[in-house]
């Protein structure tokens, strides 16, 4: 296999790609060349308002405690800002500097409480008669009024803390549970679509983004604008001409904000979808590193991983870029802002009028009002990251689940088993038939059989039974129901299936295999493990039944994973059993065991049958022999033999199936 390229590599494992006939990495039974889109979770973001609105919403239970979050910030923010606003007639007093009406009725107002203060006994008593006692007064009397101010701000910003971090806890929990349950809606379609990595990249990346901005920069954001507006305040009963010059270069702020934070959120956007591509192709990579190396394909996978990983490097040097010369442009804007309003505050006490406490603190709220700014213009870097991320989750959210049950399926609950498929054709794509006017029927306790070339649409008959896709022409029944007026749950509780591809969650053997049927007691687990075989093996395990299996299934060989697969489909009282090459990991002894103990299984049970080893299918009622998406021939063994036509061929070896 020739290394793909940037462009390809970038439409295979990332879900911006809009391709529809790009070739599919797999899906039920691996077979059939299907193509799909892929969900348009990437590019840029369609409005990022709407985005940000769907998340508020999140925050509508927790309103309550949101309001109190938002009274501790006002109050820390109140606090820590008139704690500050005492250095004034502390400086003035110390420098013999009357407190004078023009440095702002809030400063006379203060010293007016630190004089009250100085009458209570312990401060007074502190040091009797001069100067020097006089100011250590009036200091002491200070502290304790700072001491009390600056508590009240510890306390506040603690309750916020806890507070918020509890809304933003309970605010993921909710995202996550309703993206997960999402993802359990969706049809099978979207997982033959879209890469697990990429799909694992929404739990993990984007969920991520969205708690650090949720953790860090709301509160950022909330806290910055409370204490920009109390600055504002405080700095115009100070002076409103320094006031003045400050709010000048509020303008220079914002601008610098917007031409950063559009080329910011760019390539934001850019790095989360880079980012999918990277987990898409190193999921793959990882689970499939056998089929890797014993093709020595190592040396490839190197070099597009390369590919991928350098698009990332570059889109996460842009963003990252971006994003953080929000902060050093906004810091030096802050200083020349500072320098400047310092520069005529100096001018303004050299010819009178400012007092030295005054400029001090105006210096102090200058600072004071500059590094919100800052702080926010920071936060953004994170703020763009999420967005990006939380749109890629609400783009999930936004898919179309299963189309919902019919009105009044409710009443079918039960089955018995008697399929039918009428003139039925289905494409995975609109350009491309799969299967082309397919008819057949089955009785309970008939087994029917598919043979064929790779991608003929066996398997896929065997999807359109579960409903895993819809057909597009023709009819499917069961017990003479359109499959449609069935729930979907019904329908799937009462179609067993054993797969080509094995799948083992991770718990014990015992769990798993009762995984066919919850309610099944530790007698019919085993029962269905002999059934399968797969009691003899199971015994020779350390801890049995009990042996935990990791990994899906690691510790065990392919073949065992398969009997286990089949107990597991033996264990449930579903009337049609679904068995897609289903002994196929398995040696020709155990074959002849399983085949034993499936005619046991397939006892009044309506039973499909796909297999390349046309031994497996002699006992079958009757044989469809497809080709192209067609049922070339059917009947039972010997009338097709006596044919002489496909069947014979394939099965005495003159043509072999591909």
């Amino acid at each position: 296999m020739a290394k793909r390229t940037l462009e390809e590599l970038r439409r295979q494992y990332s879900s911006k790609a809009p391709d529809a006939k790009r070739p599919m990495m797999g899906g039920p039974g691996g077979r059939g060349g299907r193509g799909g889109p892929m969900g348009r979770m990437g590019g840029k973001p369609k409005n990022t308002k709407v985005t940000i609105l769907r998340l508020l919403a999140y925050f509508k239970p927790h309103a309550l405690k949101l309001i109190v979050v938002l009274l501790c910030m006002l109050l820390s923010a109140v606090t820590s800002l008139f704690g500050g606003f005492t250095m004034l007639p502390i400086i003035n007093r110390i420098g013999q500097v009357p407190t004078l009406p023009k440095d702002g009725i809030m400063a006379v107002k203060m010293d007016s409480i630190i004089e009250s203060l100085t009458e209570i006994p312990f401060i007074k008593n502190i040091m009797a008669g001069g100067r020097f006692a006089e100011v250590l007064t009036y200091v002491a009397a200070a502290v304790v009024l700072l001491g009390f101010i600056y508590l009240i701000s510890i306390v506040s910003s603690y309750l916020q803390a806890r507070l918020m971090l509890s809304i933003t806890q309970g605010t993921l929990q909710k995202l996550r549970n309703e993206l997960f349950c999402k993802i359990q809606s969706l049809p099978v379609k979207y997982f033959d679509q879209n890469p697990t990595g990429e799909i694992m990249s929404r739990f993990t990346n984007d969920i991520d983004n969205i708690d650090m901005m949720l953790n860090h920069s709301v509160t950022a954001l909330f806290s910055g604008a409370i204490t920009l507006v109390g600055t504002l305040f405080f700095m115009i009963t100070t002076n409103w001409i320094l006031t003045l010059i400050t709010v000048v270069f509020i303008p220079i702020f914002a601008y610098c904000g917007i031409i950063i934070g559009k080329l910011s959120r760019k390539y934001y956007v850019g790095q989360q979808a880079a980012l999918g591509s990277v987990n898409g192709y190193i999921e793959e990579s990882v689970s499939g590193q056998k089929v890797v190396k014993v093709f020595n394909h190592e040396e490839i996978c190197n070099e597009e991983f390369s590919l991928l990983n350098d698009d990332l490097r570059d889109k996460q040097f842009k963003a990252q870029f971006f994003g953080g010369i929000m902060g050093p442009v906004t810091h030096n804007v802050s200083m020349i802002s500072y320098g400047v309003t310092i520069g005529v505050g100096g001018i303004m006490m050299v010819v009178g009028g400012f007092t030295p406490g005054a400029l001090t603190v105006f210096a102090n709220y200058t600072r004071q009002f500059n590094m919100p700014i800052n702080q926010i213009s920071q936060q953004m870097t994170a703020i763009f990251s999420a967005l990006a991320g939380a749109e890629r989750v609400f783009t999930v959210m936004d898919m179309e689940p299963e189309e919902p049950d019919a009105p009044g399926s409710e009443k079918h609950q039960s089955l018995t088993g008697h399929v039918e498929l009428k003139n039925v054709s289905f494409g995975y794509v609109p350009e491309k038939t799969v299967l082309k006017n397919i008819s057949l029927y089955a009785k309970p306790g008939q087994k029917i059989a598919f043979v064929g070339s790779t991608g003929a649409g066996k398997t896929t008959i065997t999807n359109l039974l579960n409903r895993f896709y819809d057909i597009d022409e023709g009819e499917i029944t069961i017990d003479g129901i359109n499959i449609k007026d069935y729930p979907r749950e019904v329908l799937r509780q009462n179609i067993a299936m054993v797969l080509q591809d094995t799948h083992l969650f991770s718990g014990t053997i015992m769990e798993n295999i009762r995984y066919g049927r919850l309610d099944a007691t530790d007698d019919e687990v085993i029962a269905a493990a002999k059934t399968a075989s797969a009691h003899s093996f199971i015994m020779r395990l350390e801890d049995g039944y009990n042996t935990m299996i990791t990994g899906d299934g690691a510790n065990l060989s392919q073949g065992q994973r398969q009997l286990l697969n089949i107990a597991r489909a033996a264990i449930s009282k579903a009337p049609i059993l679904v068995l897609d090459e289903a002994t196929s990991s398995v040696d020709t002894r155990t074959e002849r065991h399983i085949e034993h103990g499936m005619d046991r299984l397939m006892q009044n049970r309506t039973t499909f049958v796909i297999a390349h080893r046309l031994s497996t299918v002699r006992n079958s009622n009757a044989i469809m022999v497809l080709e192209n998406g067609e049922i070339i021939e059917r009947g039972d063994h010997d009338e097709l033999l006596k044919m002489g036509g496909r069947y014979y061929e394939l099965y005495t070896g003159k043509k072999e199936l591909d």
